[in-house]
This record gives C-alpha cells, structure tokens and sequence, in this order.
C-alpha cells in the first residue's frame, strides 16, 4: 500500500510504501465497533442525578389516617406518585467508561487505519511550518490539499485530522476555531479519530512515529 505525499501548495512530493502490516478484510470488524462504542462511551460525563425520596425535602409524617377519609391511602408527602417527591429508580452520577483490551484496541486502530489507506484516505503533509497560531493560514493549507474546512462545497473533502509527531500548540490553536478539522499527535490517536474524519492527514515525523506504533 502506498501513501500519496503533498507540500503546503498542494503539490505532489512523491509517493510512501507502507511498512505496516495490513489487517485482512475479514478480520477486526468487531475490534473497531468495540474502540468506538468505548471511545463515545467515555465521552459522556455521567453527572445526571435525582433525589430518591429518603433525600427530598419534606415530613416523614402520614398525613392522615389510613381509613375512614375516603381518600387513597398514602404513607408521607415525600412518595414518588406526588408533587415534590422523589424520583423512583432515577439516575446517578456514574462512570460510562468501558475497559478495552490492549491487543483489541490495537486491533482496531490498525483495522481503521488499514481501511482508509485503501480508500485513499491518508496523506502525508511535507511540511507544515506554522510559525503562529493563524488559522488562516491553516486554511490556505487545506484548501491547497481539497480540504474544503468551512464546508462550502469547494473541496473533495469537508474534514481532516491533523496528526504531528508531538504536540504542537500552533497547530491545535490553528485548529480549534476550524469545526470540521482536528489536531492530535501519533501517540494519542485512537480508532475514531481515524474514522471521523473525510481525510486523515500526517506531518512526515507524524506518519514515522505512527508507523513505529503500528509495527511495534
């Protein structure tokens, strides 16, 4: 598998082999639903919370006798059938996390990544020198490479992930005012990150250091 190469113009610098192995196509199908359904998991932030009724506020007294009113029986104000009661089986604050196995989780970013080299959906920037923080200037770049970033119908792709080899502040700060594009580094990207994305793309140091995690 090869992968195409591109400077800050959009030029072509040539072509990459891929040294990874590649996974069969009939092979982590399921790591890779497991990675999302981990990764969306995790995502959410667990604080939604009710009061049952031994926390509501309110008297623990019967408010009348159990026979001879003509009313239903009831036993205190605080019952989750009245007004100002609490909750019955509400939710609790709770962790969502799913634990994932190392060797699934490798499985399927190399599955993911796999795909998307096939697709033609990974390319390797030749430079990307952003002495700044401009976002501007970060759009020039994908606009020269068809990443139309603001959606606007200009471009083969409508959004990309951005993968250097080590965090640079720049080109997150870049990023962030960009909805469609992403910044990570190769140590942090994960399955859907490689997913979400039209175009998955690499910093040359970004792509080796990944390779190396992949093969290793």
């Amino acid at each position: 598998m090869k992968l195409i190469i591109k400077n800050a113009t959009g030029a072509d610098q040539g072509e990459l082999e891929a040294k990874f192995t590649p996974v069969d196509d009939d092979k982590g199908h399921q790591a890779v639903h497991e990675a999302v359904v981990a990764y969306n998991a995790a995502q959410r932030s667990g604080n939604a919370s009710t009061k049952t009724v031994a926390e509501v506020s309110g008297s623990g007294k019967k408010p009348w006798r159990q026979k001879g009113t003509g009313r239903a029986r009831v036993g205190q104000k605080r019952n989750p059938i009245w007004r100002g009661g609490g909750v019955a089986h509400g939710p609790k604050p709770r962790v969502y996390i799913k634990k994932l196995n190392k060797k699934v989780r490798d499985l399927a970013v190399r599955k993911a990544f796999t795909e998307r080299v096939k697709g033609g959906e990974v390319l390797i920037l030749d430079g990307l020198n952003i002495e700044k923080p401009a976002t501007s200037d970060l759009v020039k770049t994908l606009n020269a490479i068809g990443v139309d970033s603001k959606n606007r119908g200009k471009g083969k792709y409508s959004s990309a992930v951005l993968v250097t080899g080590g965090a640079n502040s720049n080109v997150a700060l870049s990023a962030r005012n960009l909805s469609r594009v992403r910044s990570t580094t190769s140590d942090s990207l994960n399955t859907y990150d490689i997913l979400w994305p039209d175009l998955l793309v690499f910093t040359k140091d970004g792509y080796e250091k990944f390779e190396q995690r992949l093969t290793n």
